[in-house]
């Protein structure tokens, strides 16, 4: 595999001076990612890929699982659902934990525990869903993980609806991102929910978790969550202007601790952290040598936009090089994907664009491979 190192000239007008930097952003989350809405992409991230305890976020995929059963119809919001013992025992006011106030052997409306889930996030509420639609909170546990594999969420593994401290019931914080971006695209309809303020039920007034709500312009949802073992964390997502963000951290110690770093984090998203534009599509980024070729070199350009997700003092770093098996055998199609853009950041994140020939190269007639072959023998 050739690695062409020499910077290329068309590239100047992104790239700076490559040099160390001390990190551009910290936080004193144990885990942490800030994520585009539009694109997916992870702006920013402390251990984001590492499994870890999610409590409470838990709750967005149960209440995914209870949005995907409304719209088959298998559930409706005016359906009442029974509160079983166990849901009271576990969930309920006798359990300590949060909770919708849920009395035992009564039933419930659908409307109302979803609400009961999101704003008030009580874990009564959860288990309740999750005998109706799978028979018992094992079972769907077992459904949450299968949805959650579906949708490539690859460090899934949920052991109950609620969230609560359980061996193995991890999530990292990359993949609720990822869920909370799916909440959003594709059950509009259900995602206000996640920003109603407080809910009453069963004449018990309780607010909304979520710090952000009210205080940072734009913000609309997510999750709260708490454990003494996962610490403090908070999946939440806003909007300003024509730009989403979405970020998640978990493991604060108190709750004070996490709305300010909610607040600053959530503040960096949209002043710090951007998707910036490289390259257009079909831009002419360097060349490739060719072997046996009518032509010693074929431009290459690039496929689609070269956009990184990057902080924004992260641009004065940018290194980038062209990468291709070579050299490249003739004849070459135009279009031919042959080589790769590799764009390396300070912190020394690599990331890889597809880069193609910009024009046909045909092969050499019988005579004039005999001398390339000649000359190349000579040259060793």
């Amino acid at each position: 595999m050739a690695r062409l190192l020499a910077v290329l000239s068309c590239l100047v007008l992104f790239m700076g001076a490559s040099h160390a930097q001390e990190p551009v952003f910290e936080t004193r989350a144990s885990h942490a990612v800030i994520m585009d809405f539009d694109t997916g992409e992870i702006l920013f991230s402390k251990d984001g890929d590492v499994p870890m305890p999610p409590s409470s976020m838990s709750k967005l995929m149960t209440a995914l699982m209870v949005f995907e059963a409304l719209e088959a119809g298998t559930l409706s919001l005016d359906d009442e659902l029974p509160v079983s013992v166990r849901a009271w025992r576990e969930g309920g006011a006798a359990s300590g934990g949060s909770t919708m106030f849920l009395e035992v052997n009564s039933r419930a409306r659908v409307d109302d525990l979803l609400r009961g889930i999101i704003v008030q996030s009580g874990n009564d509420a959860c288990i309740v869903v999750a005998e109706a639609i799978g028979g018992s909170e094992e079972a769907f546990a077992d459904m949450m993980n299968r949805r959650a594999r579906e949708l490539g969420l690859e460090t899934v593994n949920f052991v109950n609806s609620t969230g609560l401290t359980a061996e193995g019931h991890v999530v990292s914080a990359a993949d609720l991102a990822r869920l909370a971006r799916h909440i959003i695209t594709a059950h509009p309809e259900f995602y206000r929910l996640y920003s109603e303020t407080t809910f009453t039920y069963n004449g018990i007034r309780q607010a909304n978790r979520n710090p952000l709500l009210g205080v940072f312009d734009g913000a609309d949802g997510l999750k709260t969550g708490y454990t003494s073992e996962a610490g403090y964390g908070l999946t939440a997502s806003a909007v300003r202007g024509n730009e989403r963000r979405i970020i998640v951290f978990n493991g604060m110690d108190t709750m004070r601790d996490r709305a300010n770093e909610a607040e600053r984090l959530m503040r960096a998203a949209f002043a710090d952290f951007v998707m910036a534009d490289l390259a257009e599509p079909g831009r002419v980024v360097g060349e490739a040598q060719i072997y046996l070729g009518q032509s010693r070199t074929v431009p290459l350009r690039t496929t689609g936009p070269v956009r990184a997700a990057m902080h924004r003092r992260e641009r004065q770093g940018l290194r980038a090089e062209i990468v291709y098996d070579g050299p490249l055998h003739a004849p070459v199609a135009e279009g031919d994907e042959v080589a790769r853009l590799v764009v390396t950041l300070p912190g020394g994140r690599e990331i890889e664009y597809p880069l193609e020939a910009a024009e046909s190269v045909n092969r050499q007639g019988v005579v004039s491979r005999a001398m390339s072959a000649l000359v190349n023998l000579i040259r060793g």
